[in-house]
């Protein structure tokens, strides 16, 4: 399975074709299954985990790690699930190894009376590409994958299986090829439904937030401030964020963040993330990692950490108020912070 994108050049001479490099990315797929006889009886209490043997995928072994607890006190009412890569290279020497995943919850329907039937899917999120090391960086996963409430519902005291789909990449180029004589343009979406949402033309619902009207296409938002439902459902339309006031940028990109990851929009958090690490300084540095931590954007802990690295910036965080809070409200993270910055 693979995956490509391209590159083309036109010459300099009157010849008007010109050529395409090709970039493939391979990709190996596999997948794991841990199952269990019945939920309850796998819980132990927060931070209590059970993992899964090692499996082979791309080359590498990895293991499911699984929390019927939750993994820590924020989570205590969830079921935390991660994917481990066993025994890789660091990132220094090159040896990470890119991957994407995909948790998957059933209930074992036979197990719960339902004779032969097949097993039913309760649960799935699907993780964008990441990279995985073996000494710091290694996993990837949910810290709230599903509630507890809902796996005991949904098992209703019967068997269960955690199932992780993981596809690892590897680019390779290949050959280059001529160009074909006819140019597709870029695509003009954003355009189009700018101007739906401008116009209003074919508006089917009207959202009353905060007292202000919004006509739009029916979808479904909770919890949202004005402002940033304003932002969120100009993202929906054109793929793309309005314009913020410098000033502004740190707070909307929080909530939009926030919002990108309660309704899956991948594209928008990661937006999120490169918006705050331009604002990062030693007095929200706390407070952008304990963000990062509880909903899971690695890329914007990473940046975090570097910023730590350079000389008076860890002792300036650590005396600041954010400090504090981080480490009471993510006492896992100060661990992975000291191997991170520790020379």
């Amino acid at each position: 399975m693979s995956t490509s994108a391209s590159s083309s050049a036109t010459g300099d001479d009157d010849d008007d074709s010109g050529s395409t490099s090709t970039i493939t990315a391979e990709t190996t797929t596999g997948r794991h299954e841990l199952k269990g006889e019945s939920y309850t009886r796998t819980k132990g209490g927060v931070g209590k985990f059970i993992d899964s043997v090692t499996f082979r995928v791309g080359g590498h072994s990895w293991y499911i790690r699984y929390y019927p607890d939750g993994n820590r006190d924020e989570s205590a009412d969830w079921i935390s699930v991660y994917l481990y890569l066993d025994g890789a290279g660091s990132e220094d020497d090159g040896g990470g190894v890119k991957a994407r995943y995909k948790f998957s919850l059933f209930r074992d329907a036979a197990a719960a009376g339902d004779g032969e039937a097949p097993p039913v899917l309760i649960h799935t999120r699907t993780a964008s590409n990441y990279s995985f090391w073996s000494a710091d960086q290694h996993r990837r996963g949910y810290c709230r994958f599903i509630k507890a409430t809902d796996m005991e519902e949904a098992t209703k005291g019967g068997g269960f299986c955690i199932r992780c789909d993981v596809a690892v990449m590897k680019e390779t180029c290949v050959e280059t090829t001529m160009a074909d004589s006819v140019t597709v343009p870029a695509s003009e979406l954003n355009q189009h439904l700018g101007a739906l949402l401008d116009s209003k033309v074919g508006g089917d619902v009207t959202f009353d937030v905060g007292g202000e009207q919004f006509t739009a296409h029916r979808i479904q938002i909770d919890d949202v401030e004005p402002r940033v439902f304003r932002a969120l459902l100009h993202f929906i339309y054109t793929d793309s964020l309005p314009e913020i006031d410098g000033e502004d940028e740190p707070g909307m990109a929080q909530h939009l963040l926030v919002a990108a990851d309660k309704y899956g929009m991948q594209r928008l958090k990661l937006m999120c993330e490169a918006m705050l690490l331009k604002h990062i300084d030693t007095s929200v540095l706390a407070t952008t990692l304990t963000l990062a931590e509880q909903h899971d954007c690695q890329g914007l802990k990473d940046g975090c950490f570097k910023f730590l690295r350079s000389p008076g910036n860890t002792k300036a965080v650590v005396e600041s108020d954010g400090f504090q809070h981080l480490r009471s409200s993510c006492p896992s993270l100060i661990e992975e912070m000291l191997v991170k910055v520790a020379p």
